[in-house]
């Protein structure tokens, strides 16, 4: 995100509400960050080095020394740092909700100047909260849409996308009878078989929580919303050669990549992906059972202030900082991801350098996140993990593998 005129004015905000204002002395915040490179190179780091080299020029009297660690220890390391009672004073990591129950980190509003606090997207804020206090910052953003490959839609004869389950179900037979591998991919496997399935709650039935926010995974909605996918998709072997419950998100992608599935759930990352490999990508919301979604599927990363060695105010004249417009605009265009901001997002829009992405961009405002501010999500989602493919095999119960997920998740609740 190079440094525009955005970066000034919301630096003048900081300033003018007090929150943008430093201690006395030279203070250095230490910053773990994870590595979005997943090529290997070091865009990452060059990011968090032009963004804080600028930072520390209009601020003095405060350095900030980063530490960039790869998605597979990030959390990990961050949690030993911690427990160690060496906590840094902020985090970019995959989760804020235990740390939050902790009492370990500032609230937002202890950081953040109002106009740069009130600029988040509603939903990205609203998963940012724990007991309905923010403490998560949403960093970066996405959401899924269904993924379909031209090409094989035209050999098929299907002419335009599917409105309601049983037009997708129709599309994957006229793909399966033209010969296609996966007519529609459907990851149900261990990778994140979280994310499948609640994108397809959402758009069935009534996602993973109720009114109240309590989980009610086997509300009677869901269990409908399973049953159709095994008897119309699975059972008519839809899903491919795979079974879904073996079936990881990575090798689906890679098979859409390779031009072998007709539909699937995808993110931007996916579509830059399949483009590269000459894949002709449409893109749609996944529809509802019976016409319109209730809601995609958003998910967000988190970066976060911890209270250990007492630097609120230089916190939040960094991430004061960090949230203008051209520093997100630059994180999200580099990394094929969505700004966590109202005023990024419409600026991305505008933008015909990325037309590409403006079916995600108008998806995430009405997604539904997971419910990350609870402590027990982690263990509830390695439990859905596991399990939820058993729905799916010759001869499991939906009802039954529901069921057992929610009464799991149930204990886990309890005991938050």
């Amino acid at each position: 995100m190079g440094l525009t005129a955005a970066t000034a004015a919301l630096g003048m905000a900081a300033v003018l509400t007090g929150c943008g204002a430093t201690g006395s002395g030279d203070v250095t915040l230490h910053l773990v960050a994870a590595d979005y490179d997943v090529s290997g190179g070091q865009t990452s780091k060059v990011y968090w080095e032009q963004l804080t080299t600028a930072f520390e020029a209009e601020h003095p009297g405060i350095k900030v020394e980063v530490q960039i660690e790869s998605w597979n220890d990030v959390d990990r390391k961050v949690a030993e740092m911690v427990e160690a009672g060496n906590a840094p004073d902020v985090a970019q990591i995959g989760a804020y909700a235990d740390y939050a129950a902790d009492g370990r980190l500032y609230a937002a509003d202890q950081l953040l100047s109002v106009p740069v606090q009130s600029n988040f997207l509603v939903p990205l804020t609203d998963a940012g909260e724990y007991k309905g206090t923010q403490y998560g910052l949403p960093f970066a953003a996405s959401t899924r849409l269904l993924f379909y490959n031209k090409e094989l839609f035209a050999e098929a004869g299907i002419t335009g996308t599917p409105e309601t389950w049983d037009e997708l179900a129709e599309d994957a037979r006229a793909l399966k009878d033209s010969g296609v591998r996966y007519p529609f991919a459907l990851p149900l496997g261990p990778e994140e078989a979280q994310a499948e399935t609640l994108m397809w709650l959402l758009s069935g039935g009534t996602g993973y929580t109720d009114a109240v926010n309590k989980y009610a995974i086997d509300s009677q909605a869901n269990i409908s919303a399973f049953e159709w996918l095994r008897d119309e998709l699975v059972k008519p072997g839809l899903t491919g050669p795979v079974a879904p419950g073996e079936l990881n998100r990575k090798d689906a992608f890679a098979a859409f990549t390779r031009g072998e599935v007709g539909m699937l759930n995808g993110h931007p990352s996916l579509m830059q992906a399949a483009e590269k490999e000459g894949v002709d990508v449409g893109k749609v919301e996944l529809p509802g059972r019976e016409g319109e979604t209730k809601g995609s599927m958003g998910v967000a990363d988190w970066i976060m202030g911890f209270k250990e060695n007492g630097h609120r105010k230089e916190i939040g004249a960094f991430f004061d900082y960090v949230f203008s417009d051209a520093n997100v605009l630059a994180f999200a265009r580099q990394n094929d991801l969505l700004p966590p901001t109202v005023t990024a997002s419409e600026a991305m829009e505008k933008d015909p350098e990325h037309a590409d992405l403006r079916e995600f961009l108008h998806a995430l405002p009405t997604s539904v996140l997971p419910p990350v501010g609870k402590t027990s999500w982690a263990a509830v989602s390695e439990t859905i993990k596991k399990k939820i493919g058993k729905a799916m095999e010759p001869g499991g119960s939906v009802a039954a593998t529901l069921s057992e997920i929610d009464g799991d998740a149930a204990e886990a609740e309890a005991a938050e």
